[in-house]
């Protein structure tokens, strides 16, 4: 349950949140299953925060610092996470439908059981997430960094990940079925396929002498 007095200052601004959070350093935010959807919460300082459940549909967290906050169970569909830093955050099983997460940064970030089917996650870094059984149906991966990765169990038919980092990555059990993109994606020797998989051939391993000449 969210803490009243900290949703209010969060309905203040970020400007008047960013300044609370600096004269309390110490605090950890707590705002599970709060109602903030559609908010304009751009460039918060929401480090550690407690927003597991909470309902964020819509809501502006572009270049937002969710380093290791909890948004476990949250609904952030459609939300724009545009750049926002969610080194280490805990997404498992959140709702990110169509979502922006265009370049942010979800290193070590827990996506378990997440639903990401139709987001966007171009450039993004999720080198050392954990995806596993996580929908990602027809989610736009151009570029993403996933090496090391783990995607056992993932849902990725029609997902788009050309030129995607996958050295390292864990792809065991995915479903890659319905037109998945692979063109230019890099993988090496650790990365792990499904059984009976079929790379296309517009994958790349790192290190081959055709890739070296490109």
């Amino acid at each position: 349950m969210a803490n009243e007095e900290h949703l209010k200052i969060l309905k203040q601004g970020v400007e008047a949140w960013n300044r609370w959070r600096r004269e309390n350093p110490s605090v950890c935010p707590a705002l599970s299953g709060a109602h903030l959807s559609r908010a304009d919460l751009s460039g918060a300082n929401l480090i550690g925060a407690d927003l597991s459940g909470a309902y964020l549909y819509g809501v502006n967290l572009s270049e937002a610092d969710l380093t290791r906050a909890n948004l476990s169970w949250a609904d952030l569909a459609e939300a724009n996470l545009r750049q926002a830093d969610l080194r280490q955050a805990d997404l498992s099983g959140a709702i990110l439908g169509e979502a922006n997460l265009s370049e942010a940064n979800l290193s070590e970030a827990n996506l378990g059981g997440a639903s990401l089917n139709g987001a966007s996650l171009n450039g993004a870094n999720l080198s050392g997430a954990y995806l596993s059984k996580a929908d990602l149906s027809g989610a736009y991966l151009g570029g993403v960094y996933l090496s090391g990765a783990n995607l056992s169990g993932a849902y990725l038919s029609g997902a788009y990940l050309s030129k995607a980092d996958l050295s390292g990555a864990d792809l065991s059990k995915a479903d890659l079925s319905g037109g998945t993109n692979l063109s230019e994606a890099h993988y090496d020797d650790a990365t792990r396929w499904p059984d009976g998989f079929t790379l296309p051939p517009g994958a790349r391993k790192v290190g081959d002498v055709s890739e070296k000449q490109s």
